[in-house]
């Protein structure tokens, strides 16, 4: 499937791999170059691969609280919360944003691959009064990233962007076309995701693109989009979190509240919870030579096996840092790992996490 800026990402370059079922940019000018751009000024990504589900009617909440594991019942109008689908059995289903546009709207952004079984997960959950629709083929997602974002979003809308804060939105118009602005993004610096309709996609694009040429905002790639989420710590699907992972195992308890009453994978989570987890996931930095790669097997010391999940040499911490999940007896800072790269033991250590922290403003 391609996106509807896919012939933008032609002229202006990019090359494009396949991606969750998606033909998409993976870098522009290259991947270093991107990734410190969005860190020192600003870039642009395509995300309009990522799928949007609607639960619209008076019971809305009630449907949206079963499906998700945060408490949705907390979120005001314009105010949005990190949470996750979870299988009966505790694990992920997807993560995912939970808009709140009206007390009986609720707008969800789930991940590309996982569309199609996240818009099955949730319509078995229907109610008469909860209506579950897949508005995916009606939004095209576009995110402004970096420590330019407001200056260079802020002439193109009426939006104020200044006083919005982090995890709120805005209905407004982006250069005249009727969007969703929220101050969200998977890199770990200020920026802004902007959902228009697929048609207008290029024109807000445009837009922006050209409003930030001042400030040095480039095209960015899915390459600089992974390293980026990687050094602020932020969980991918499909590496880090999957059907087989609990959120009290990928130190995400704090996205599941239990006193908000019953919701999908609740019993599950209460027995793990009460037995112990037997592995954690835990950030790493690499002390020997190489680059620890998604599936590298891992060996903490004196004993116990473990996995890598993500990992990579990263320009901003100019380190090879990585998550793992390790036995949970092992993931105190400064335990010592030896990975297999390729056959060779790498040593590498147990650190603090996020990699890297965003300046405060």
């Amino acid at each position: 499937m391609r996106t509807p800026l896919h012939d933008r990402h032609r002229s202006l370059g990019g090359r494009l791999v396949e991606f969750g079922g998606w033909e998409m940019p993976v870098q522009f000018s290259g991947l270093v170059d991107e990734h410190v751009a969005v860190r020192t000024r600003a870039g642009l990504f395509d995300v309009s691969h990522m799928g949007e589900i609607r639960v619209r009617g008076p019971r809305a909440l009630e449907v949206v609280q079963r499906l998700t594991t945060n408490d949705a019942a907390a979120l005001v109008d314009g105010k949005i919360q990190y949470s996750a689908f979870l299988t009966e059995r505790g694990t992920f289903v997807d993560d995912l944003l939970t808009y709140r546009i009206a007390a009986d709207d609720y707008f969800l952004v789930v991940n590309a691959g996982n569309t199609p079984k996240d818009v099955a997960w949730a319509k078995a959950q229907a109610v008469d009064g909860g209506t579950v629709e897949d508005q995916s083929p009606q939004w095209a997602q576009i995110a402004l990233q970096g420590p330019r974002s407001v200056e260079i979003l802020q002439p193109l809308t009426e939006v104020p962007l200044a006083p919005m804060g982090y995890y709120h939105f805005a209905l407004g118009k982006v250069v005249g076309v009727p969007s969703i602005v929220s101050r969200t993004g998977y890199t770990g610096e200020d920026g802004f995701e902007v959902y228009c309709p697929p048609d207008d996609a290029p024109r807000v694009w445009d837009a922006i693109l050209e409003s930030g040429r001042p400030f040095g905002c480039v095209p960015c790639g899915l390459g600089a989009r992974d390293t980026l989420r990687l050094e602020a710590k932020m969980a991918l699907y499909g590496n880090d979190i999957d059907d087989t992972t609990t959120p009290w195992e990928a130190d995400l308890g704090w996205i599941v509240k239990m006193k908000k009453g019953d919701f999908i994978g609740r019993d599950a989570l209460e027995r793990q919870k009460a037995a112990g987890v037997a592995r954690k996931l835990v950030g790493f930095e690499v002390t020997g030579r190489g680059i620890a790669r998604h599936g590298y097997p891992l060996t903490a010391e004196g004993g116990g096996a473990g996995v890598v999940t993500s990992g990579t040499q990263t320009p901003t911490v100019g380190k090879a840092i990585g998550l793992a999940y390790v036995p949970a007896e092992k993931t105190a800072v400064g335990t010592p790992l030896v990975i297999d790269v390729r056959g060779k033991g790498v040593p590498a250590v147990v650190v603090p996490t996020p990699f890297y922290k965003r300046p405060s403003a």
